[in-house]
């Protein structure tokens, strides 16, 4: 569906993306997370044909996406500062984007005004930022994208109305196969939503990972024993080691089932194993960016 292959761009003598490869199935969801300055908005710009790449290729669907009006017909960008045509009102952006996308759904369009109880006659520019988010939203829906380019997409959006924006994303995924490339600071937001994940940094793409496996082969186990600590340790991946009192938790990759079967020949008196969050899972892999793993934490 999307293929960024060996991509390049500059700005004057910086390299805001270099030499950066992503490949998105169709039906996906997929979480581009990076530090402040990392390239991942340029990146979205790449992809949605705002900006021409320097090296390397930006497609959909097998077609170049810069200067391809057939194929930006199928992409619909949501900006980290939504921007809509001057003094218009809701109705007049969707008959803007009617007259635009070939896909446009006037019922829907309707339905989701509703949903989202929107006065769509009244100025955009009015609304607070919470409400040209959801607004946004409504339009980006309503022209039935195949790709949906999301730039911090829940920024000044309320809890409920956050709950209530994911709930529709998924259904789009789940009825049409919509794909879906965010970019967020927020890895809590991201965990509910994707199903494969990268990380950008200096321009560069760092890890790639489909979520999922980040989840089943990362565990943090929590264990003690009787007198002194048997040498367990030397046989296990530790991405990180602490002691509580007489308690250690460590952080461990491989597999749940090895792990506790290993772990549980030293006879531990107290031996648990709990769940990580993407948050924790990150801190613990990127740990040698430091820096930049706190700003993709926000």
């Amino acid at each position: 569906m999307i293929k960024i292959r060996n991509v390049r761009k500059s700005f004057e003598d910086m390299d805001a993306v270099e030499n950066v490869c992503i490949e998105v199935n169709k039906g996906s969801i997929y979480g581009l997370l990076g530090s402040n300055g990392a390239g991942k908005t340029t990146l979205l710009k790449l992809l949605a044909g705002i900006y021409a790449e320097d090296e390397g290729s930006v497609a959909v669907d097998g077609q170049p996406v810069f200067e391809n009006t057939l194929i930006k017909d199928k992409i619909f960008f949501i900006q980290d500062h939504p921007y809509f045509l001057p003094q218009y009102t809701v109705k007049q952006m969707a008959q803007f984007y009617k007259n635009i996308y070939s896909g446009w759904d006037e019922g829907r369009f309707e339905e989701l005004a509703a949903t989202f109880e929107m006065d769509i006659h009244k100025k955009i520019h009015r609304f607070s930022k919470g409400i040209q988010r959801q607004a946004a939203f409504i339009l980006a829906l309503s022209a039935r994208p195949e790709v949906l380019i999301l730039d911090e997409p829940m920024d000044g959006l309320d809890p409920v109305m956050r709950k209530k924006v994911k709930s529709l994303l998924i259904d789009e995924v789940a009825e049409r196969e919509m794909t879906i490339l965010i970019s967020s600071h927020n890895l809590r937001e991201v965990e509910d939503l994707c199903d494969f994940i990268g990380i950008m940094h200096k321009g560069r793409m760092i890890l790639e990972k489909d979520l999922d496996d980040l989840k089943t082969d990362t565990h943090k186990i929590q264990v003690a024993f009787k007198g002194s600590v048997p040498a367990i340790f030397d046989q296990l991946k530790i991405l990180h080691k602490e002691k509580r009192g007489s308690i250690m938790i460590c952080i461990v990759k491989g597999d749940a089932k090895e792990i506790s079967s290993y772990v549980e020949q030293f006879k531990p008196v107290i031996f648990d194993m709990l769940p990580l969050t993407l948050e924790e899972i990150f801190i613990y892999e990127m740990g040698d960016i430091g820096y930049a793993v706190q700003n993709i934490l926000g």
